[in-house]
């Protein structure tokens, strides 16, 4: 027969296994929970940091669509800002303003950029241009309607 004495021992030595057993269980499902979730982070950090990376690299305005047309999306103007990523027209609206030897009226744009002036109609969406510029930072205009460019 087995010493009373042994039995207790190995039976209290199993229970401290199972005790140690279950800790060590815990502690590995932890770590597991804590890599999956470290996973979840780095795939959406990867995402994060394509998306900025497209951003950055898209400096161009952007056609976007109103009224089923395509129009043309006028960037605003940080400081280290190029006219190049401004539409063609708008880049020689620009120049037509920096050359000119002070503040201009519409007319005076659209004279310099090869406008008929002589119609209105053909200045309106001009003035809409030169207002989108002053809107976006690109160009002043002043209390008396001219349009100058920004200092």
């Amino acid at each position: 027969m087995l010493d009373p004495e042994l039995l207790e021992r190995i039976t209290a030595r199993r229970a401290e296994l199972d005790d140690l057993e279950e800790q060590l269980a815990k502690q590995l499902a932890q770590v597991r929970a804590q890599r999956d979730e470290l996973a979840i982070v780095e795939r959406v950090l990867e995402r994060v940091s394509e998306q900025l990376a497209d951003d950055r690299a898209s400096t161009a305005p952007v056609p976007g669509q109103v009224g089923g047309r395509a129009v043309m999306l006028i960037p605003h103007r940080e400081p280290d800002a190029e006219d190049s990523t401004l539409p063609p027209d708008y880049q020689r609206i620009l120049t037509a303003v920096r050359q000119a030897a002070g503040p201009v009226m519409a007319r005076e744009v659209g004279e310099a950029v090869g406008l008929d002036i002589s119609v209105k109609a053909k200045l309106e969406p001009l003035r809409g241009k030169l207002v989108r510029l002053v809107d976006r930072g690109w160009l002043r205009k002043l209390p008396d309607g001219r349009f100058t460019t920004r200092l």
